[in-house]
């Protein structure tokens, strides 16, 4: 899960690392790209897609300004079956949750979600459905809540997150039945089909496993251990998976009423005790890229606040295993650009010829003929939302640009699959119009930009 970087300090990381972009071709002539699967209009999607037992799920806003869930069958793109949904206790940092899609015991495939309840839909109610068919299995009160998630055949839920009873409870999806519970808020990161790595958001945020049937802790490490004390998630954070490690990434908060920028950087933890692998601190995430367990492409930051070159590491030792340096960045008005297999660093300038880096050497190379993929927008507006507070805004959409030209390019190319990531071996991608995607082309999950 990632929570966007949102004060004056952070906003002005997001300003300078903003618009990675990666191409649907390492250089040269665009590749050919598989075709989607298929596209629908049918739904206005705002959040990502979850994927079970041949179900894709999206949060979806109706013309009214409403929400709702939306089901489809993975295969066609057909609409199933739609429910209202809410917000209600999400903070807009955190964007707008999609669905937990799950396939529980026996195969059966769940969809769960927030939906409105009372007469002022201020509060939320949990629904279980049946993936498939949209019948309700089974519902739950749950107040405010960040939204259900997936836990391997499980559904992890934060419930009453605005009150001193805030906790997170594990849900057996068919029944609603509650498995076990856990005080204060936290957020599943990863999980298989026997544990789950929740982050435990407080004053002294700690990562911790356990056991999904039972709730028994595996193994607990606290955030400012594998980074240093003074950390602050009120800047963001995301984690993504690389073999049998997790890594993460806490962004910086700058209080107002210090000044002082919070603790933040890189780190990597190993699922199987919390052991920590590497760290690389006072380094900012660049965006649009990859998962931080895929090729995590990184900005250091000094005291001063002042920003190096860029780095691409490896997820499995924290290497630099490619960097161009700070004098190499061609000036300001630019978006970053990666082709598909990230081997390359564009400065993509819109209406005009950009620049490009090996990586690996840090030598410039001819734009060209390249293409690659950018935020269609870099300046969005949050959604109008009724009866939901403001400030919410979409999942970011990606699309094609010309390098040689800092022209969008016509092509309608597959986005990368760094951004996508890949469930159940198929990519599923929101446009800037809201309308859904998928390709199944590739094999496997795995993350992507969103973790």
């Amino acid at each position: 899960m990632f929570r966007p970087l949102a004060t004056p300090v952070v906003a002005l990381a997001a300003v300078l690392v903003l618009a990675g972009c990666s191409g649907g071709s390492g250089g040269g002539a665009a590749a050919q790209a598989p075709r989607p699967a298929w596209h629908t209009t049918e739904v206005n999607a705002v959040s990502r897609a979850a994927v079970a037992t041949g179900v894709a799920a999206v949060t979806s806003m109706k013309p009214d300004g409403t929400l709702e869930t939306a089901a489809l069958d993975l295969s066609s793109g057909r609409a199933l079956w739609r429910r209202p949904a809410s917000l209600a206790g999400r903070l807009p940092g955190m964007g707008v949750p999609p669905p937990a899609a799950v396939s529980a015991a026996g195969g059966k495939g769940v969809v769960a979600a927030a939906a409105p309840s009372g007469k002022s839909g201020k509060e939320a109610l949990l629904v279980a459905a049946d993936a498939r068919t949209g019948h309700e299995l089974w519902s739950r009160p749950v107040r405010t809540t960040f939204g259900p998630q997936a836990c391997g055949p499980y559904l992890c839920v934060s419930e009453h997150t605005a009150l001193a009873t805030a906790r997170m409870v594990v849900l057996d999806p068919l029944t609603g039945a509650e498995l076990w519970r856990l005080p204060g808020i936290a957020e599943a990161e990863w999980s298989d089909t026997g544990k789950v790595v929740v982050l435990r958001l407080a004053k002294h945020p700690a990562l911790s496993t356990h056991d999904l049937r039972t709730g028994k802790t595996v193994w607990e490490l606290p955030v400012e251990q594998a980074l240093a004390p003074g950390v602050d998630l009120s800047g963001g954070w995301s984690f993504g998976s690389a073999g049998g490690d997790l890594i993460g990434y806490v962004a910086p908060y700058t209080s107002p009423r210090t000044g002082r920028a919070s603790v933040f950087g890189v780190f990597s933890v190993r699922l199987a005790d919390g052991k920590v692998n590497w760290l690389r601190p006072s380094v900012v995430r660049v965006y649009p890229s990859g998962s931080p367990g895929f090729a995590p492409v990184v900005r250091p930051v000094d005291e001063k606040g002042r920003f190096g070159g860029f780095a691409r590491l490896d997820p499995g030792s924290g290497r630099v295993v490619g960097q161009i340096t700070a004098d190499q960045v061609p000036g300001t008005g630019w978006w970053l650009a990666f082709p598909g297999d990230m081997a390359r660093l564009g400065f993509l300038k819109p209406s005009h010829a950009g620049a490009s880096f090996e990586l690996a050497s840090g030598r410039p190379v001819p734009v060209t003929g390249q293409r690659g993929w950018s935020f269609c927008v870099t300046d969005p507006k949050p959604l109008a939302l009724t009866r939901t507070p403001q400030g919410f805004f979409p999942v970011a959409s990606l699309c094609e640009f010309d390098l040689a030209t800092g022209v969008r390019a016509p092509t309608g190319a597959v986005p990368p699959q760094w951004f996508t990531g890949s469930q159940d071996g198929w990519r599923l991608w929101r446009d800037e119009k809201g309308g859904l995607h998928a390709v199944r082309d590739a094999t496997g999950t795995t993350p992507g930009m969103y973790g």
